[in-house]
């Protein structure tokens, strides 16, 4: 399996299609709450794709939320390819890039049945109480870079 910095329109395109899936079709998120200005372009935002021979099967992005701060979003592993550490290996890749990029720490909104795995990469919940997003609940988490 590759990961891939994404940097063309087919590869952002490739990315939305393991997004629709987990998020719309899968965890029925309103389709006009998942896509924002970030993802207008490759260069909108920092976005990261794995692929298994050619087939799309997870899918993140992450930006600059303040100075030195990375703000990790849309991370989406395919049902089929869950449990293979996927999900662990493109927060890395995020991570390592947003060092390349002089963050010193990331932070996310992870919806409160992934707590566990976060808490596995470091992330230490932040938020004083759970907060719904996309009707979904999520707590804000942090790890130092």
């Amino acid at each position: 399996m590759e990961i891939i910095r994404v940097t063309t329109q087919d590869q952002l395109q490739a990315c939305f299609k393991v997004r629709f899936k987990v998020f719309v079709d899968e965890q029925q998120v309103p389709e006009h709450l998942e896509m924002d200005e970030k993802d207008e372009s490759p260069q909108a935002c920092h976005h990261f794709l794995i692929e298994d021979e050619g087939k799309p099967v997870a899918a993140a992005r992450w930006y600059e939320y303040q100075p030195q701060t990375a703000k990790m979003q849309r991370v989406a592993v395919l049902k089929e390819y869950r449990g293979q550490s996927l999900g662990k290996q493109i927060i890395l890749a995020m991570e390592q890039q947003a060092r390349e990029e002089n963050c010193t720490s990331s932070i996310l909104d992870a919806q409160c049945q992934a707590e566990g795995f976060y808490n596995q990469l470091g992330y230490s919940v932040i938020s004083t109480e759970p907060f719904y997003d996309a009707g979904i609940l999520h707590v804000r988490m942090k790890k130092p870079l």
